[in-house]
């Protein structure tokens, strides 16, 4: 008996997602001569980017933003607008001549033999060679199970509903949530003209400069990020009371753990794009978590009582992979991938994923990065198959 060479050009390699870790995953592929399949569930690229608030521009430079293969405009300028993150990304999958599929949604991944299957829209099932699971960092809108919130009288939205503050002007309006969403909306609730503007802090964040003289927050981030935890911790403590003010009057004492140790633990600092300011000048005004819910009310951890027009919740998102692979045991405690990029889990050879992270160094670049990775692990595994490799069978 020999070994039979083969391949298996009728599979390709399936992109699940088309957001810019998959496109940039699927252009990647098809430089090393891979044929990719990208799968969106929507109608279009970019779903999520289309979806944002109005307001929102990426907090990383657009010169360590741009995906392989093409840079973004430099009319773009310095933060690329939401809008012109979408234009970018459409013209990214034209530039690539990328193969995508619009408007298929696959439910569940399984290995059969050594191809996967994926079932998806419509019965469809599909086998690719490979799978790149690019479906997001925020995929799913959380809300926490609030007591009460079933019977709230109150307007209430999840803020991945939000677009900008034209419905909110003249109104008491309650934000939810100090993430960099959360702290965003608030800073255009108080330009829009809404007449009260609450932010519930449950954590206090750590807040930074998106660029101070000139320098951005990114470029730090991707200088200190294999440096040790303790010493990070100990520049961001620094580079904070420079830059920072000391907001423990209006109610944002700095925080007591480090920054990096912050983050390690999934909580992302939050770069500043007006609140600052908005705290400073009592525009925005900072009061406790938010504890349930009773009628109209929004009872707060301090045992107060408000009642806002309207409840912007910035409550974060859930990856909501479970669905999807969570029977290959390839997922952690907290449902995220246990292993990405170019390396898959020993038992899901040929799974990979990306963009499941949202790093200091700049979610683009790393996706970048990944996708480049990710494409030379898969282009390596189709090279020892067709020579006969340890993923061969006997002739």
């Amino acid at each position: 008996m020999t070994n039979t060479p083969r391949s298996r050009p009728d599979h390709p390699v399936y992109v699940i997602g088309g957001g810019p870790g998959g496109l940039a995953v699927a252009a990647s592929l098809r430089e090393q001569g891979v044929r990719a399949v990208v799968l969106e569930k929507s109608e279009a690229v970019g779903a999520s980017w289309r979806a944002h608030y109005d307001r929102l521009r990426l907090h990383t430079t657009r010169r360590l933003s741009a995906l392989p293969g093409l840079p973004i405009p430099r009319s773009f300028g310095r933060w690329v607008a939401r809008a012109d993150v979408v234009r970018y990304l459409e013209k990214y999958a034209e530039f690539h001549e990328l193969e995508i599929v619009t408007g298929v949604e696959v439910s569940r991944v399984e290995r059969v033999g050594e191809d996967w299957l994926l079932h998806a829209t419509g019965g469809r099932q599909l086998t690719g060679r490979a799978v790149v699971v690019a479906t997001g960092y925020n995929h799913t809108p959380r809300l926490p199970e609030w007591p009460g919130l079933d019977a709230y009288g109150g307007e209430l939205i999840h803020a991945s509903a939000y677009r900008n503050p034209g419905p909110y002007e003249g109104k008491d309006v309650l934000v939810v949530g100090a993430g960099n969403t959360g702290a965003e909306i608030a800073a255009d609730l108080v330009e829009g003209g809404a007449a009260r503007v609450r932010l519930a802090v449950r954590t206090v964040p750590h807040i930074v400069r998106r660029s101070t003289a000139g320098w951005p927050a990114q470029r730090t981030g991707i200088l200190v990020r294999r440096l040790p935890v303790r010493l990070v911790d100990k520049v961001g403590e620094l580079m904070g009371r420079i830059s920072v003010p000391d907001l423990s009057d209006q109610g944002l004492p700095r925080p007591d753990t480090g920054l990096y140790s912050r983050l390690r633990e999934g909580a992302v600092p939050v770069q500043d794009v007006g609140l600052i300011d908005a705290v400073r000048k009592g525009k925005v005004e900072i009061v406790g978590a938010v504890d349930s819910f009773d009628g109209d009310k929004v009872l707060l951890a301090d045992g107060s009582a408000i009642t806002p027009d309207a409840v912007i919740a910035a409550t974060g998102y859930r990856r909501a992979l479970e669905p999807l692979v969570g029977h290959l045991g390839v997922l952690d405690e907290r449902g995220r991938p246990a292993v990405r990029g170019a390396r898959t889990a020993r038992e899901a050879a040929g799974l990979h994923f990306t963009g499941f992270t949202n790093p200091i160094s700049g979610m683009f670049r790393e996706m970048a990065i990944d996708a480049e990775k990710i494409a030379r692990a898969i282009r390596k595994s189709a090279g020892r198959e067709a020579a006969g490799g340890p993923e061969a069978t006997a002739g």
